[in-house]
């Protein structure tokens, strides 16, 4: 394999696993990795949607543990790395174990943007488990970039090799990722990644900001298969980074077949994700993407346009992790509707 200007990192089995309610099975996801490794994607990511651990009832029960999806996966990959996701206080050391013993070789390592401190002990023991650990800072559009600064800089005191600025809500424009990446290259002294979301439209146009400003690692997915409306879809910004003049790996077409031959026969008109009401409204109103299954659920429950229930989430700030205040949010706002009506007849 040739020297990159790029790597990338295709996240349709682990973020895409929010696409079909965590339900990849075991043999779906080889049969991906598999036409990934051929295309010499640089790397695949395997996971729960909310890393590993994350199999519950808060968040969606997957069809196989960790263990079953590594073991169906590694064999798979002979020139692509592996790598996983971990959420600190959703996996644990624990994890990490079963990655390092299944053929990970690279654990990404995820906080929310103020919290980086809880991942300390989580860098020391993928860096003892000879992993590579790289840092994501989730939901980077509600901070300044010197706070995604100090924050990221806790992640590389910390070992992190690569720190990413995570849109995990779709939320930023190109001028917020060229001044979060831009102060990050020119103050770390490791590598600085980005992850889009396509919320707003801009997952191409985003990550190309970022590649600009210096990020050299950056993530996508076949189809822009994930949470939301998707993230950057991956065979589009192949094409588009060759385009502006960069050297990348993968090869264009045959991640094209990919998505096409491979993914696209495993999908429904209910997984494939879309930039529609809903998921617009995510990254107008700021809301973590991987919301977007559970406030339309809780949006039917209780009778509510699920718009509504994410701006409302958005006014209150909600991080990831916090799913569970979807549903009170929508019980309170749907009691609030009811007392207004009732008050409305009584007039």
């Amino acid at each position: 394999m040739t020297e990159s200007d790029i790597r990338l990192v295709d996240m349709t089995l682990r973020d895409g696993m929010h696409a079909v309610d965590h339900q990849f099975t075991p043999g779906q996801m080889a049969d991906v990795a598999s036409a990934l490794n051929d295309a010499e994607m640089d790397v695949v990511e395997v996971s729960h949607g909310d890393g590993m651990g994350g199999s519950s009832i808060n968040y969606g029960f997957a069809a196989a543990d960790t263990a079953e999806y590594l073991k169906a996966v590694a064999p798979e990959l002979t020139d692509t790395a592996l790598s996983v996701l971990l959420l600190p206080g959703i996996g644990t050391v624990e994890e990490l174990d079963i990655a390092a013993d299944n053929g990970a070789d690279i654990c990404r390592i995820a906080t929310h943007v103020t919290e980086a401190d809880v991942s300390a002990e989580h860098f020391e023991y993928a860096k003892e488990r000879g992993l590579e650990a790289n840092g994501l800072l989730m939901l980077s559009h509600m901070e300044p970039p010197e706070t995604i600064l100090e924050q990221a800089k806790l992640m590389e005191e910390y070992g992190a090799d690569a720190v990413y600025v995570m849109d995990s809500a779709g939320a930023m424009l190109p001028q917020d990722v060229r001044e979060r990446v831009e102060l990050l290259v020119n103050e770390l002294s490791i590598d600085v990644g980005f992850h889009a979301h396509n919320n707003l439209g801009l997952g191409i146009g985003n990550t190309l900001a970022a590649v600009d400003a210096g990020a050299v690692t950056v993530d996508g997915c076949l189809r822009g298969l994930g949470a939301g409306s998707g993230n950057a879809q991956i065979e589009v910004l192949i094409g588009a980074l060759e385009k502006a003049g960069y050297n990348v790996i993968p090869d264009f077409f045959a991640v094209m077949d990919a998505a096409e031959d491979v993914l696209a026969p495993m999908l429904t008109d209910d997984t494939m994700p879309e930039l529609d009401n809903d998921s617009l409204v995510l990254g107008y109103a700021g809301v973590y993407s991987s919301f977007l299954r559970h406030t339309r659920r809780a949006g039917e429950k209780f009778d509510l346009d699920p718009r509504e229930i994410l701006v409302e989430l958005g006014n209150m700030g909600v991080v990831g992790g916090q799913e569970d205040m979807i549903t009170d949010v929508a019980a309170r706002m749907s009691e609030e509707h009811e007392t207004a009506s009732s008050v409305n007849s009584d007039d």
